[in-house]
């Protein structure tokens, strides 16, 4: 009789043991299944495009630039209303798409920085590049506040030619960044001027252009290379601006500006290596492709703004 009773304890002990770690394995078993899932929604929120990236954009070209900069307290209290996030890119976009709509530039700059520092894929950088680029573009091409420009009182003697001198820029960037008509200024008028350096990185591979301000992101630009690897590799500088540029042949004949043999669209840029520059183009449907004879070539809406902003000096590095 006690025999049998000790045997059935143990049998029951025997089935806790077995109850207990069927327990502990549906335990870990459930566990696992939760972390696979938030696994698989952490990859797909990285793989997935910037949502709304199209809706941001637009709401960042409806900003009417003519409006005036706000004053500093304003822009202040905006920042202070606004959501606060947490740090995340589409967080961080979206406010600064609502300060940029706002007419805040400078506090939308700040959340677009931000934005593309926290950005964790390629979607969302070249999402938050688009916007942040357009942004740059509305700013130094208008008399809007911007950390890089300087307020200047034209003085008795001053020029386009020696305001752009003295402040390392061009004077079509200071007059159209002005609403200056032609070459004349009055002394005692204010200016914004632009005072800051460029540099511009081309990748060969993926066929852009982007262009920094101080060391800062300023804008992306697609762009043509040279068929078989032919644009040069290497750190260079503009040597030279031309609007309206001639083209000569390899075989020395000259083909002036607005003959459709002409390839180099309507500005021109030089580097210092014989042959070689930026340069608009007349068959945009090369843009993005590695079609041209060595130079890199832009849209002509693009090679003129960069004509406009970009000062003989600048470094160019060209990269694989």
């Amino acid at each position: 009789m006690t025999d049998i009773y000790v045997k059935k304890r143990q049998s029951q002990k025997g089935c806790l043991r077995v109850a207990g770690l069927l327990a502990i394995l549906l335990v870990l078993g459930l566990l696992w299944i939760i972390a696979s899932k938030q696994a698989a929604r952490k990859r797909e929120e990285l793989a997935a495009p910037m949502p709304d990236e199209q809706e941001l954009i637009e709401q960042a070209a409806g900003v009417d630039t003519a409006e005036p900069a706000p004053a500093a307290n304003e822009v202040r209290e905006t920042v202070s209303a606004a959501p606060s996030g947490t740090g995340n890119s589409r967080d961080l976009l979206a406010q600064g798409a609502q300060l940029y709509k706002d007419g805040n530039f400078e506090e939308a700059r700040v959340k677009f920085f931000e934005a593309l520092k926290a950005a964790r894929n390629d979607n969302e950088r070249a999402a938050i590049k688009k916007v942040l680029g357009k942004l740059h573009t509305e700013m130094i091409f208008t008399p809007r506040r911007m950390e890089e420009k300087v307020d200047y009182t034209l003085q008795r003697g001053d020029s386009l030619d020696a305001l752009a001198k003295r402040f390392k820029t061009n004077k079509e960037l200071i007059a159209k960044s002005n609403g200056v008509k032609g070459s004349l200024i009055r002394e005692g008028d204010r200016f914004r001027i632009l005072n800051g350096t460029f540099r511009i990185v081309v990748d060969r591979s993926d066929n852009e252009l982007e262009v920094f301000l101080n060391d800062r992101f300023f804008k992306l630009y697609k762009v043509g290379t040279g068929q078989y690897e032919k644009t040069p590799l290497g750190e260079f500088e503009i040597t030279g601006r031309t609007a309206q540029p001639v083209w000569w042949r390899p075989d020395g004949k000259r083909v002036p500006y607005g003959d459709p043999e002409n390839l180099l669209g309507t500005h021109w840029l030089s580097l210092n290596i014989r042959g070689y520059g930026l340069h608009g183009t007349w068959e945009p449907d090369t843009i993005g492709k590695h079609a041209s004879a060595g130079c890199v070539r832009l849209l002509n809406e693009d090679i003129e703004e960069l004509y406009t902003i970009i000062p003989i000096g600048t470094p160019v590095i060209i990269k694989e």
